[in-house]
């Protein structure tokens, strides 16, 4: 019966291994997904701070 055992505790560990492999992958999937939501984020904030001047603009001409 100890064979057993001694048995079990290695193909425990793979297992564990190839789990905690498929884990670091979806960070690093998560981690690409942030950065382009960022990259998005940044965009628009660009485009919003253009309007913005533009319509400063047009108000003080304006006044």
């Amino acid at each position: 019966m100890e064979w057993l055992l001694l048995l079990i505790c290695p193909l425990m560990m793979i297992f564990m291994m190839f789990g905690m492999k498929g884990h670091g992958h979806k960070e690093q999937n998560s981690s690409k997904g942030m950065d382009l939501k960022m990259s998005n984020l940044e965009l628009e904030n660009k485009k919003l701070r253009n309007e913005l001047d533009t319509l400063s603009a047009l108000v003080k001409k304006e006044s």
